[in-house]
């Protein structure tokens, strides 16, 4: 995407001004036929949830909705399809309309709308809205990817991740609307699946965990619900996977954190449930549409010959996490499965881009917790799959600018990969970003982290920057080089909060690694 910024792609859209602009052709981009479609006038505010966009192309885009004037309890919607008119044009004010239609919102969906535009133009910036019952939404902002010859130019990119309301608001999408990026990679933890408590920040609606499809509906709502979130939603596309708390804590493929409490066909059944509330609540392609426990997640998006995204899905194939040194070096054990790890090594093996980017839920670099001789890994991370992180490493031998972004932690760990972690001479052969959280574990006590990990600096010397500040990672990608800058928030248990560059970091075309500028 181009280095100038528009003036018009600074702009903010606000809910009220779209609405406003709007209204006075409300009646006009409609046909007679679709204005009288819905029979029965459908009950106020069916766009409460807002609009957003998702996994561009450079002819297309996802732009999604949801129909819920009730979000937090079931939807409020009646129990019959409903048609909604969606317009895309090149203007705000709509007054060049280049692609419209009708989408049916069907209640098996819980009325979303993921409308696939294509015959874009590439490299782009279009505006976008849906219309349902002679109710408006707001206008949302998106933008497509770069033609897929195309080898200049930058592509800024939002890495986020973890967002748990009960510990805070999401107050650093503010601050990343300001930065105006052209795509935002979240890796997982969209929502989270605890019971509500009393003495959060914010509280869980509900009455406990979620395990039907109405409960994660509902809790979805809730965290959409969420200015800052909605308005970052609503001025650029998102790039979207799952980790563990959008089902369960800890879960492995079809096995719950707690198996003695969740039976196999009563965990399946929450799978399901969680996994078409995801698809619901998400601007992801057809290709995601569940079925029954599965959903297909890991895919891959080109940016010219600049970037190549491929985005993982390190839940739902995983082996078992192992519980002792010995298992996590199990060779057996896999975190991709067989499918999903050819996908990926073929991609990166055969990639045209510059940068080889891997969205990946779960940290790669390794964690030694343990002071002093001796290793104690976090089994949950790549650390628990030694055998397939350490050959996938071995593969970033050959790939061009291999880049890991990566949430899960709640902290920031910038690290350098790599090829053995056993030995601290080996080669380094990549670079990883450990996006902070957005608001899990609140404003942290940074005496306290400071006391319990710079003893572990020294038994981690891949690791070039680590930290406990709420907030996010922003990437600046050109043929040259990726400029970095962490992100962070003085406060998340305000609705408002202040904003600063914690670091900027290097990594340079050619010379695996990370590095502070």
């Amino acid at each position: 995407m181009t280095e100038a910024v528009s003036p018009d792609r600074r702009r903010v859209l606000t809910a009220g001004a779209a609405v406003l602009g709007a209204a006075a052709s409300a009646q006009l981009w409609l046909p007679a036929t679709a204005r009288a479609a819905v029979h029965k006038p459908l009950p106020d505010g069916v766009f409460s949830l807002g609009v957003a966009s998702g996994d561009p192309l450079p002819d297309g885009v996802v732009l999604w909705t949801r129909l819920a004037p009730d979000p937090l309890n079931g939807g409020g919607m009646p129990n019959l399809p409903v048609p909604v008119e969606w317009q895309v044009a090149q203007d705000s004010r709509f007054r060049k309309v280049v692609r419209r239609g009708t989408a049916q919102a069907r209640p098996q969906y819980g009325h979303s709308v993921h409308v696939d535009v294509r015959g874009l133009r590439p490299d782009t910036t279009y505006w976008f809205r849906f219309r349902a019952g002679g109710q408006l939404s707001r206008t949302g902002r998106t933008r497509t990817a770069p033609a897929a010859g195309s080898s200049g130019g930058s592509l800024r990119v939002a890495l986020a991740s973890c967002q748990n309301w009960q510990h805070g608001y999401f107050t650093p999408y503010a601050d990343m609307l300001e930065q105006d990026p052209d795509i935002v990679v979240f890796v997982g933890d969209y929502i989270y699946e605890s019971v509500p408590s009393a003495t959060g920040v914010r509280r869980h609606e509900g009455t406990g965990e979620p395990y039907s499809l109405t409960q994660y509906r509902n809790r979805y709502a809730q965290y959409r619900s969420d200015p800052d979130l909605a308005e970052m939603h609503a001025n650029a596309p998102f790039v979207v996977s799952f980790d563990d708390h959008e089902v369960d804590n800890d879960f492995a493929g079809e096995i719950p954190q707690d198996p003695a409490k969740q039976p196999h066909d009563a965990f399946v059944a929450r799978l399901t449930a969680a996994y078409q509330a995801f698809y619901e609540h998400m601007p992801v392609r057809a290709s995601a549409v569940p079925n029954g426990p599965h959903i297909r997640m890991y895919r891959r998006l080109e940016f010219g010959r600049l970037a190549r995204l491929n985005v993982l899905d390190t839940r739902q194939y995983r082996s078992d996490q192992a519980t002792s040194q010995e298992g996590a070096q199990d060779p057996s054990l896999t975190m991709l499965g067989a499918a999903q790890k050819r996908w990926l090594v073929d991609g990166l093996r055969h990639s045209p881009a510059r940068w080889n980017l891997i969205a990946s839920q779960i940290m790669m670099a390794e964690t030694d917790l343990q002071v002093g001789p001796g290793k104690l890994w976090f089994y949950d991370a790549w650390d628990g799959y030694q055998a397939e992180r350490n050959a996938l490493l071995q593969e970033f031998r050959r790939v061009s600018n291999p880049v890991v972004l990566t949430g899960d932690r709640h902290l920031t760990m910038i690290s350098d990969l790599k090829a053995d972690f056993t030995d601290p001479k080996s080669a380094v052969v990549g670079a990883e970003f450990v996006g902070t959280s957005i608001s899990s574990n609140g404003d942290q006590d940074q005496e306290a982290f400071r006391k319990e990990w710079d003893p572990r600096r020294a038994d981690n010397p891949h690791w070039k920057l680590l930290d406990a500040h709420r907030g996010y990672h922003l990437f600046d990608i050109r043929r040259s080089g990726i400029d970095a800058r962490v992100r962070v928030v003085d406060t998340v248990v305000k609705p408002e909060a202040t904003s600063r560059t914690l670091a900027a970091l290097r990594v340079e075309a050619g010379r695996p690694g990370v590095h502070l500028v």
